[in-house]
């Protein structure tokens, strides 16, 4: 399939305000490449995505699997009764934002499990995880449902150990689509610059001076700044347009073959728009504006449930993992024990009383 793409803080019941947060040296840069066979390397054409003919992952016939009327009488799992409501970036509220943004510093002022090699911080556990299982995660079935709980993951870290107690937000990227360096996302007072920094050091915002501990690629580790690019001519790939296409049931009729276009499409153009540590597959969360982008891509595959309500049964799941298993309710996401291994059958459905979250529109 063709795809491109600080000492501990202790803090308990409320976030914390970034003043307080000791200044950091500023760190030089790194060459950061994409690497060949990432799936950023070479995102999808519009073309190919309205044709979709090659580009599903054919590891494994699907045939295999038990027939779909046998999928669609499997029942739903249980839905919580007052799921969270994850509200889009420019109608979250200043504070709110600040409050989220305070979150993921903590979370870097946090010490590390100690797990992993080259994880300072919390925050670089999430990295780390990322990193070690990225080619398991990505170019197979498994991508929109490992990162779904990846996401998750991330969350639950910021209400359990920094107290975050706001709704989640996520950013609409079809709204900016060509012109992310225009959003608040990229300002100074919240991610930091998009535009001009051309591979180079982000020089405002919150995280301009937090090393970036992990990376480049899988094993290098070199602590260096946040980077990035910055090219419209790729964040344009992020439109509506884009995304309908992949959601188009006469080209793309099963979970599978949404998932490939989606990680080809929107996702990849999202991480190389962005670019530098964003385009760097392994270790891309080591760029915080990775979780808005990760939201925004959960967003679309719930808005493609939301279509049809078979797609949160096991009729909405087939395809093949890395190893060419097929993926069904049973398969297993795994982080690691940053919370606990879970099963497709309690993530697939967002209201689910594992993930109890829905999205604004």
């Amino acid at each position: 399939m063709r795809l491109s793409l600080l000492s501990a803080l202790a803090v308990c019941g409320s976030t914390v305000s970034a003043a307080t947060l000791p200044a950091l040296p500023q760190l030089a840069p790194v060459p950061i490449t994409e690497f060949k066979g990432n799936p950023f390397v070479r995102p999808l054409t519009f073309e190919e995505v309205k044709e979709g003919a090659t580009l599903v992952n054919t590891t494994k016939n699907d045939d295999d699997q038990p027939k779909m009327a046998v999928f669609a009488a499997a029942a739903a799992a249980g839905e919580c009764a007052n799921p969270r409501v994850r509200i889009e970036w420019d109608s979250y509220s200043p504070d709110d934002k600040q409050a989220f943004v305070s979150a993921i510093r903590c979370l870097q002022n946090r010490g590390s499990s100690g797990k992993y090699p080259g994880a300072k911080t919390r925050y670089d556990d999430l990295v780390a995880l990322h990193q070690k299982l990225t080619p398991n995660v990505h170019s197979n079935a498994k991508f929109l449902l490992w990162h779904r709980y990846f996401v998750w993951t991330f969350e639950q870290l910021l209400r359990s150990e920094c107290g975050f107690n706001r709704e989640m937000p996520w950013w609409d990227e079809t709204r900016w689509s060509g012109r992310f360096s225009q959003s608040s996302v990229f300002s100074a007072q919240y991610f930091g610059a998009l535009a001009n920094v051309n591979g180079g050091c982000v020089p405002n915002g919150q995280f301009a001076n937090v090393p970036v501990n992990l990376g480049p690629g899988t094993s290098t580790n070199t602590p260096h700044c946040l980077q990035r690019k910055g090219d419209a001519a790729l964040t344009q790939n992020t439109s509506k347009d884009w995304v309908n296409a992949c959601h188009n049931t006469a080209v793309y009729p099963t979970y599978k073959d949404m998932a490939a276009c989606a990680e080809g499409g929107a996702h990849a153009y999202g991480h190389n728009g962005i670019g530098a540590v964003m385009g760097d597959v392994y270790a891309s969360p080591g760029d915080p504006v990775f979780w808005l982008h990760h939201l925004f891509i959960d967003h679309n595959y719930r808005i493609w449930q939301n279509a049809d309500p078979a797609r949160i049964t096991a009729a909405g799941v087939n395809g093949v993992d890395k190893f060419g298993n097929q993926i069904t309710m049973n398969t297993m996401i795994y982080v690691e024990g940053l919370r606990p291994d879970i099963a497709v059958r309690d993530i697939i459905n967002t209201k689910s009383t594992t993930l109890c979250y829905r999205y604004d529109y």
